[in-house]
């Protein structure tokens, strides 16, 4: 597993980065409203099978990476469309559209995605340094409902400024999970298959609505009580994470190999759910690429 390791002198401002990301997330948002009803003249460009990209997307996270830039110079950051690298103390993830499909058929469920990732030697919490990559700030804003979900390491996760906590339900037999069919990455659907098709019938129901950072926020705040899916990039996740495990929730790479789940094998939920949606994948889980 490998760290983007920074000096143990490095620090984060975690009030300046909370309120940076929430203005970029609004800022990038205000761009895809202003073309919410004028999609048919959208200039889409293909990336990949299934995989769209729009003039709003583009202008989107310009306008979010100009907004963080302007706030916290020195970051790192890895977004979308522009690509990046980690490095500094801490790195920006960006999703500036996440739920892309959705947003181009005029279907109501997206949203703007922004995470903070602290290296490992950045200090955070009363100056103590964390020991891995941990995420610290995230936002996920759905300006079609109007939701703002927030969230900062050690403090805890809120919905519009009220706090919020995942479910207490007991165990799958009473859950309501989400997840993500394959879509552009078809490699591991024979991996996927079987894992739906038990999470149907050991489940009370299984919804999946195209966009990984409101069902990471929609589990923080009890609406799901677990969630998995595969293929994903670490964008999609970062801030979703981050809300649920502050919401006490549990979000882990599938795997368990990274700290938090950057390679997009993600399962989550509140503790039990969580521990159950494990055991329910790893008997069709192969094993990870090197």
């Amino acid at each position: 597993m490998q760290n983007t390791r920074h000096s143990k002198h490095s620090s984060l401002d975690l009030r300046t980065a909370i309120d940076a990301a929430v203005n970029a997330a609004h800022t990038g948002a205000a761009v895809l409203q202003s073309y919410a009803h004028n999609r048919a003249d959208l200039v889409i460009d293909h990336k990949a099978r299934n995989d769209l990209v729009s003039q709003a997307d583009r202008e989107a996270e310009a306008a979010v990476i100009e907004a963080l830039r302007s706030r916290m110079p020195g970051l790192g950051i890895v977004a979308e469309e522009t690509g990046g690298v980690p490095q500094g103390p801490a790195t920006w993830y960006i999703d500036p559209l996440d739920g892309t499909t959705n947003y181009l058929s005029g279907i109501p469920h997206y949203a703007v995605s922004i995470a903070l990732i602290a290296h490992a030697g950045t200090a955070v919490a009363i100056d103590e340094p964390v020991e891995i990559d941990t995420p610290v700030i995230g936002v996920v804003y759905d300006p079609c409902r109007e939701e703002l979900f927030t969230s900062v390491y050690g403090i805890g996760s809120w919905l519009n400024g009220r706090r919020i906590a995942c479910s207490r339900t007991g165990g799958l037999a009473d859950s309501v999970v989400a997840t993500g069919f394959p879509f552009r990455d078809f490699s591991f659907a024979e991996q996927y298959m079987p894992m739906l098709r038990d999470a149907i019938h050991t489940t009370r129901g299984v919804r999946r609505l195209g966009a990984a950072a409101l069902d990471l926020a929609w589990t923080a705040c009890g609406r799901y009580d677990g969630y998995w899916e595969m293929g994903l990039a670490p964008w999609d996740v970062a801030a979703g994470t981050l809300i649920l495990r502050e919401a006490g929730g549990v979000c882990t790479d599938m795997y368990n190999v990274d700290p938090w789940p950057k390679g997009g094998y993600v399962v989550a939920g509140n503790p039990q759910v969580h521990k159950e949606l494990e055991a329910m994948i790893a008997p069709h889980l192969k094993p990870r690429k090197a």
